[in-house]
Formats: structure tokens, C-alpha cells, sequence
């Protein structure tokens, strides 16, 4: 399978998911605003993703899929299937004791990650009901990120990509449909959560049974393949725990700020997961397996030239789209989410945030590159040392802007937080000999360079006045930025054609 193909395959569910994202997320703004029950909503959405993240997308994904792919590698098809009984039954376990927890333990979870709600008590009771509602997502997401782990290691990456937009369908559908009928309304989007997460996973469960890997209840202590992913993850609980607690931690920073401050913070995070998703998640998906196939052949020179390919094609395409994301913050921000009860002080509330955070893009999507260069070598500790020093970098950071930027002061300390964890992901890959550059970086980072500020310069000229998209009717608004778009993109990859950069120089073959 050539790489790229496959990145174009899996990137392009990914859009259809994130542009289902934004219709939810513009049906939201569009019904509920921005005010008591958005930020209930997404306080009580975060968490359970917290430990998603925590229990699947990351510490037990990044010990687990490096150890099936040897498995499959080198084992055989019967030792990765008991591989597979073994680690989904001791997930499944843990995960129901968590799930059992955190529903019954709702009012003291809300307490710790948004104390400032305590002062409204009607906010407070309501984030604890709909998290009572939205908990047990994280059983079901978690066991839909297993089952993602095992088919994009046999490459059937389209599945695990498309699945996503299962969950926007199901919390569009509670919206628009479950809302009128119950009270809070908003509450409907809780029970969207919830009807989202059963269907992801039974999409996936037929595709796992075609491999002939749909897990079964084995229960076993003495699997040397389990004690092996639970070696690993002790070190990535740490370092994903880190990373999770930071976000936690400016949640809670936003929970003392004005009304609107965690859900300006969302709507602007939602942008920057559209080319994180489609590029950085996208690109770690398909790195992972072949990077840990190059492993257990012994084979460096093509490890470091997988690296060295990721980087490049991740500089192609993530610094125009994080310049794009500043220019034209208002722009997508007016015509996504100006509606209803979704305010013009909002759209500029959220243009701070958005702005603040566009800056640290580059280095969240290179995270999602570099990482995977340690995690295919299941080495864990060296990405959990540099999560170390960055939560402490970024706390600093949120202490020293907060004060004056508020909430987009959080975004900024988000971003620049990225930039350094990237960045010492990229000396630490260097210093180990693990990856060395391929001739001709510093006239590829010019030329990127002077592409990226001929498309910006393109996009300020078109753009037109403040008032343009403040105060159109969304036709014009979604005309105009539709032109904006392929004014963008075309001045871009022009540029890099007289450059002599061509589609066909980044072509590879996976392992």
C-alpha cells in the first residue's frame, strides 16, 4: 500500500467527520449559545474524552498496537488472536470498574475539574446529570479504539477513520429531534453522546470478525503479551496523565473566567482538530505500523527515512493550514457558528482563542509524528520525560497570560506548550541517532516558507472588512469563504510548482 494513498484514504474520512463536526457543532451554537448548559456540556464531554484518551487513543494504544504489529510480524495468526482475548478482556474489566466509579462518584468528579461552577449551583447540578448520562461513552469509545488499534494495523485504516462520524450523526440527530421533548434541552445532547458511542462500535465488530479477531472473554494473568502492553503502559498512563492533566487544568482556569469561557475555548479547539485530525492523527495512524515493521526488521536507515518523509509532508501541509486558521479566524468563525443564540461578542471571544492557539498547530501535529518514532521502539519513558517538563513549561505560561489575555491566554500557553514538547521530541530523536535528516531540508523549508506567505498575503487581501462577515447572511458568508478557500490553496501549490515541489516526490511504499 503506498503510504500517501493511504493518508489521502484515511484523511478524507476524517474530513467527512469533521465537516459533520462543525454541522453539530454550528447546530449547537445555533440552539443552545454559548452559556450555563454549553459549558455544563462540554465540561462533562471533556472528561470521559479525558480518559478516552487515557485508556485508548493514548497509553494503551501506544503499548499496544507496537507489540501486536510483532505479534503479527513475527507470531502468527493464532498468538495475535490470543493476544487480542487477553488484553480486550483485561480493557474491558478495567474499564467497566472505571465507568461504575465515575457515575456513582459524578458530583465529586465535577468538583475537582470545574470548581468554579460551585458557585452556581444550577450549572453544577446540571454538569453532574449529564455526566451521570455521558460516563459510560468511555467504555464503549475505549473498546471502539481497540478495535480502530487492530484494523489499521492489518491497514484497514478506512473503517477506524470513517467511524467518528457515527458520533456527530447521533448527537445532530439528539439535537435537532430528542431536544424539543425534554428539559433542559441541552440535555439531549448527553443522550447523543451516549447512542453515538453504541454505534461506533457496532460498525466495527463486523470488519474485526472478517480478520478473524473479534475478541472472545479470555481472562488471563500469565499471557506474556499482556504483561508485556502492561509493562508499557505504566510509564504511558504517566505520560498521557500528564499531558490529560493540563488540559484539566486549564478547564479549571476557564471555569473562574467569564460565562462563555470554556465554550469559546471548545469552538476554537473544534477549527484546530480539523487539521490536527486530518493531518497529525491521520499521519500517526498510518506511521505507527510500518515504523514498528522497520523495528523488528533491524532496519534503522528506513526507520529514519519514514521519520524523515512524515516531517516533510507535515511541514507541507500544517504550516499553511496555521497560517490559514490566523488569517482567517473570523471568517470561519462567523459563517460556522453566527447564528441564534451564538452571539457577535462570542465570534470575537472565540477569534482570541482561535488565533492564540493557531500558533502552537505545527508543533501539535509534529507531536503526533515524533511521538510515534519512540512508541514503535516501545520506548515510552522519553516521550513521558518531555510531557514532564512541558506541563511544567505550560503552567508557567497559563500563570504569566492568563491574567491579561484570559482565555485566549490559556490557548497561547496550549500552543506554545506543543512547540516545545515537538521540539525536544526532534533533539532527543537526533541526539539518539534515531532519525537523520535527508539532504535538501533548508531549500525545502524556504520554499514552504515563501509558499505559506504568498497564500496568507492572498487570503488578508481577499478577505475584505470585519463588517463583510459580521453582518452578511450566510450565503454571502459561505461564498465568499468557499472563494477564500481555493484562492488559498491554489496560490499555495502554484507556488510550489514553480518551486519544482510534485506530488509524485512524496510517494512511498508502506512496510
Amino acid at each position: 500500500m503506498n503510504l500517501l494513498q493511504a493518508l489521502a484514504k484515511v484523511s478524507s474520512m476524517t474530513l467527512l467527520s469533521r465537516i459533520l463536526g462543525f454541522v453539530r457543532d454550528a447546530i449547537i451554537a445555533r440552539s443552545f449559545g454559548a452559556g450555563i448548559y454549553t459549558d455544563a456540556f462540554f465540561v462533562a464531554f471533556k472528561i470521559p474524552n479525558l480518559l478516552r484518551r487515557l485508556f485508548a487513543e493514548g497509553a494503551f494504544a501506544q503499548a499496544f498496537v507496537p507489540i501486536l504489529a510483532e505479534y503479527k510480524n513475527r507470531r502468527g495468526h493464532e498468538d495475535t488472536r490470543l493476544l487480542v482475548d487477553h488484553v480486550a478482556t483485561l480493557l474491558f474489566i478495567a474499564l467497566l470498574i472505571v465507568t461504575a466509579i465515575g457515575v456513582i462518584a459524578a458530583p465529586a468528579v465535577v468538583y475537582i475539574s470545574a470548581p468554579g461552577f460551585i458557585d452556581t449551583p444550577d450549572k453544577f447540578a446540571v454538569t453532574v446529570q449529564m455526566l451521570r448520562i455521558i460516563f459510560p461513552y468511555i467504555l464503549l469509545i475505549s473498546l471502539v479504539s481497540l478495535a480502530g488499534g487492530i484494523l489499521n494495523t492489518y491497514s484497514r485504516f478506512a473503517v477506524p477513520a470513517f467511524t467518528p462520524v457515527l458520533l456527530n450523526v447521533a448527537m445532530i440527530s439528539a439535537t435537532l429531534w430528542l431536544a424539543p421533548h425534554i428539559n433542559p434541552p441541552a440535555m439531549a445532547l448527553a443522550w447523543g453522546v451516549a447512542l453515538g458511542g453504541i454505534l461506533q462500535l457496532a460498525l466495527q465488530l463486523p470488519f474485526l470478525h472478517r480478520l478473524g479477531l473479534l475478541p472472545k472473554f479470555r481472562f488471563s494473568w500469565h499471557d506474556e503479551g499482556v504483561w508485556r502492553v502492561l509493562k508499557l503502559m505504566g510509564p504511558a498512563v504517566f505520560g498521557v496523565s500528564i499531558a490529560q492533566l493540563s488540559l484539566l487544568i486549564n478547564t479549571i482556569f476557564a471555569s473562574f473566567l467569564a460565562t462563555g469561557s470554556v465554550s469559546w475555548l471548545y469552538y476554537a479547539d473544534r477549527l484546530m482538530e480539523f487539521p490536527t485530525g486530518m493531518l497529525g492523527v491521520a499521519l500517526g495512524t498510518i506511521l505507527l505500523p510500518s515504523l514498528a515493521k522497520h523495528y523488528a526488521d533491524n532496519d534503522p536507515t528506513q526507520y529514519s527515512q519514514l521519520l524523515d518523509w512524515g516531517l516533510r509532508l507535515t511541514l507541507l501541509l500544517a504550516l499553511p493550514a496555521a497560517a490559514a486558521l490566523a488569517v482567517l479566524a473570523l471568517p470561519l468563525i462567523s459563517t460556522l457558528f453566527l447564528y441564534g443564540h451564538f452571539s457577535v461578542n462570542d465570534v470575537w471571544m472565540t477569534r482570541q482563542a482561535l488565533m492564540a492557539y493557531s500558533l502552537g498547530l505545527l508543533g501539535l501535529i509534529m507531536i503526533k509524528i515524533l511521538a510515534p518514532g519512540f512508541y514503535a521502539r516501545q520506548n515510552i519513558k522519553t516521550p513521558v520525560k518531555i510531557a514532564i517538563i512541558t506541563l511544567g513549561a505550560t503552567q508557567i505560561m497559563n500563570l504569566m497570560f492568563v491574567w491579561k489575555l484570559q482565555h485566549a491566554g490559556l490557548a497561547l500557553a496550549i500552543g506554545l506548550g506543543a512547540c516545545l514538547n515537538a521540539g525536544l521530541l526532534l533533539w532527543k530523536l537526533r541526539s539518539q541517532g534515531i532519525f537523520q535528516p535527508q539532504p535538501g531540508w533548508y531549500a525545502f523549508m524556504f520554499k514552504i516558507s515563501t509558499a505559506t506567505a504568498v497564500m496568507a498575503l492572498l487570503l488578508w487581501w481577499g478577505m475584505g472588512t470585519d463588517a463583510d462577515w459580521l453582518h452578511a447572511h450566510f450565503g454571502r458568508r459561505i461564498i465568499h469563504l468557499s472563494g477564500l478557500v481555493v484562492l488559498g490553496v491554489t496560490g499555495y501549490f502554484v507556488t510550489l510548482r514553480l518551486f519544482g515541489i510534485r506530488a509524485r516526490q512524496f510517494m512511498r511504499r508502506a512496510a
